[in-house]
């Protein structure tokens, strides 16, 4: 039986999504709502991860979301997101953002992103994911810095387990009396 893991290309995972902003997706600056980015990169990623491992898959973690440049209505947005790194049944996400002003053609950085995906058979059970070849120099140079953001994601796990434990669930509406 081979239990050795397969290797997949980050080109294999890549997706190009892209939007037009239209005015009910923008805020009260007339810039993109940060959640409609939000939403594009979760949706783009998700689907990186499907193309990787043919799992299913739920969203774990955004770990890291920078917005750069604001878009507005004479943009389009183009989300491009690819594996950058595996762990056993977790997947790792980078996600660039770019807005193109689409009267002049200028292209700038709105947001990057790294997002954690864990990935299940059918069972339930977690799965082995394939690893993960870099080939291009953005590609290197992302999948380069993944030993060094799961180290501090496994510690932020950490700090979010002592948060959730000191969580009241009490109903926030109700007067709570002496």
């Amino acid at each position: 039986m081979n239990t050795e893991r397969p290797v997949k290309k980050c080109s294999e995972s890549r997706v190009v999504r892209t939007n037009r902003i239209f005015p009910n997706d923008l805020n009260n600056n007339n810039t993109l709502f940060g959640g409609t980015i939000l939403s594009l990169i979760d949706i783009s990623a998700s689907i990186s991860v499907a193309r990787h491992t043919r799992k299913a898959a739920v969203t774990a973690s955004m770990d890291s979301v920078d917005f750069i440049n604001a878009a507005s209505l004479d943009d389009s947005i183009c989300a491009e997101t690819f594996i950058s790194g595996v762990g056993n049944s977790s997947v790792e996400v980078f996600c660039k953002v770019i807005a193109e002003n689409l009267m002049t053609g200028e292209r700038r950085l709105c947001a990057t992103a790294f997002t954690t995906f864990t990935c299940f058979n059918e069972d339930g059970s977690p799965a082995l994911v394939p690893l993960i070849e870099p080939e291009t120099e953005e590609e290197k140079y992302i999948h380069a810095g993944y030993p060094a953001r799961r180290k501090k994601r496994l510690e932020d796990r950490e700090l979010s387990l002592e948060i959730q434990r000191n969580i009241s669930m009490d109903i926030p509406w109700v007067t709570k009396r002496p």
